[in-house]
């Protein structure tokens, strides 16, 4: 009975983990097709139940991932299967570890964040917009929320403690941007974070042309 039950673990097991890459896989052809994701940028990754997480392999472009472009690696980072994660995975990692109840992070390089990091410097405040409430936890247009820029920093363990001491000191966040660099954001699942990078992709737009940028 125990052999039994082991290999139907180990059986559920790939099935959550080929389940969540091809989830990953068609992200990647849709945030492609926006173009936020130029050449081999960004990074996307996905926590399995037993507390592993499928992420992208360094290197690949986004747009033409396939099975063998996502790989397994354990909370702290370490791989799991003998590939190469992004060098940004203790980003992921640090955000796994701080919000138990989200299951997906995606990371694109799209031109409106990147810009916007560029204009705003320290900080983005999106308020009064109707698209907030795609967002989770907002129910009325009627918000204000904050996207915090940090300096794009190659020491990633030191940018990770970076951005865990900005939420200590202000409390949570929705998703934040690496200056010159792009956006991080996250959610419960590959769906509900890719509906709110839709969203804040969208908004971050919006600020720019009301600050006299044109795209």
């Amino acid at each position: 009975m125990a052999g039994i039950q082991l290999t139907q673990t180990h059986m559920t097991y790939h099935t959550d983990f080929f389940a969540l890459a091809e989830q990953l896989i068609t992200a990647g052809r849709f945030i492609d097709s926006k173009g936020w994701v130029p050449a081999t940028s960004g990074n996307f990754s996905a926590r399995l139940p037993n507390g592993t997480i499928a992420i992208t392999v360094s290197g690949k472009h986004k747009g033409c991932l396939q099975q063998d472009d996502i790989m397994l690696i354990d909370a702290d980072a370490i791989p799991l299967d003998g590939k190469t994660p992004s060098a940004e995975t203790e980003l992921h990692t640090a955000l796994y570890k701080r919000y138990p109840d989200v299951h997906a992070i995606l990371h694109p390089h799209s031109m409106t964040a990147t810009l916007a990091s560029r204009l705003f410097k320290t900080e983005v405040i999106l308020q009064d917009y109707e698209l907030l409430k795609a967002l989770p936890g907002i129910k009325t247009h009627d918000t204000c929320i904050s996207i915090p820029i940090f300096a794009n920093d190659q020491n990633i363990p030191r940018l990770a403690a970076q951005v865990d001491n900005y939420i200590d000191q202000h409390g949570d966040i929705l998703a934040y941007i690496i200056a010159g660099h792009g956006l991080y954001t996250w959610g419960h699942s590959v769906q509900h974070a890719l509906r709110y990078l839709e969203a804040l992709d969208f908004l971050l737009l919006c600020e720019l042309h009301l600050h006299g940028v044109k795209l």
